[in-house]
């Protein structure tokens, strides 16, 4: 998924700690060639290749992972879309040759085919048509979060009592540390990844972050994040980091980037209105803001 992984299991017996571990990697690398971009015979890159041409039959597990998708782009109002893979990676590529923004009529044009309006499913048949030729679905947003859920559970039904896994910082944390306390989960420092900003003690939690320090672009003093804003087409800034506490890392992992998109005002109200589910932003001026039950250090 071009992310680290990292497994831990709580245990006395080393041995037995690792083959529930790697029953975890295993898992996790079975959701990677179901979903990946980059393998020609997965069932995502066949959706995307009969785009505009004719409903594919999928897995059930894609199927419902492709209508959760569509219920966070609802409640989000598109901030988050799988139909991002549409988008012209030519206008958006963060490196030194990039050094200005495309102008708002040409990004807004190339991101015309982002609409999961336009993701047409068939439960009875288990099929995923999407209606516009070159329209493409990708898991970015979610699957990584989707992978920690599931090795997490998968290890759980092995019997672990108690581990972490984390996806890149997207992390599923259940049971308690071997000296009885709960997990220790730091912020990372938008201005400093290796640093941490903040932390929490948590137990049978996720927590996810998305950043505008991983990938970005510096114009006229500005710095914009990778991170594009899907009913626009350009990037978004004002914020540095979302982090997303909730007890699913999938919803987790989905929910940090339309945060991130909706701004500080609209993204915390949307999670003051949901259940089990909080959020730390911290602005481009490094000042905190929370969703109204975090306590944090």
């Amino acid at each position: 998924m071009g992310n680290r992984f990292e497994l831990s299991a709580v245990s006395d017996n080393e041995k037995w700690a690792n083959e529930k571990i790697d029953a975890g990697i295993a898992e996790i690398q079975r959701i990677e060639r179901l979903l990946t971009t980059f393998s020609d015979d997965s069932e995502t890159n066949e959706v995307n290749k009969n785009a505009g041409i004719i409903p594919v039959k999928v897995s059930r597990e894609t199927f419902n992972l492709v209508e959760r998708s569509i219920r966070i782009s609802e409640v989000t109002q598109g901030a988050f879309d799988i139909t991002y893979g549409s988008i012209d990676k030519r206008l958006w590529n963060f490196d030194e040759k990039m050094t200005s923004l495309p102008d708002k009529i040409t990004a807004k044009k190339m991101v015309r085919l982002i609409n999961f309006r336009n993701i047409i499913l068939d439960k009875e048949e288990s099929t995923i048509f999407l209606k516009e030729k070159g329209m493409r679905i990708g898991f970015g947003g979610i699957g990584k979060g989707y992978a920690a859920e599931r090795a997490k559970q998968v290890m759980k039904d092995e019997g672990v009592e108690s581990g972490v896994v984390n996806a890149s910082g997207d992390l599923s944390a259940w049971g308690l540390q071997p000296n009885g306390k709960e997990w220790t989960v730091g912020i990372a420092n938008p201005n400093s990844s290796q640093e941490v900003f903040s932390y929490m003690a948590i137990t049978d939690m996720a927590v996810a972050t998305s950043g505008n320090y991983e990938k970005y672009v510096m114009i006229d003093g500005k710095k914009y994040s990778h991170t594009i804003d899907p009913r626009t087409g350009l990037p978004v800034n004002g914020i540095k980091s979302v982090t997303i506490i909730t007890t699913n890392a999938e919803i987790a992992d989905a929910m940090a980037t339309p945060v991130m998109i909706m701004g500080i005002n609209t993204g915390l109200d949307m999670i003051n209105q949901m259940k089990n589910i909080e959020a730390v932003i911290i602005d481009d001026d490094d000042k905190m803001y929370t969703s109204k039950n975090i306590n944090i250090k």
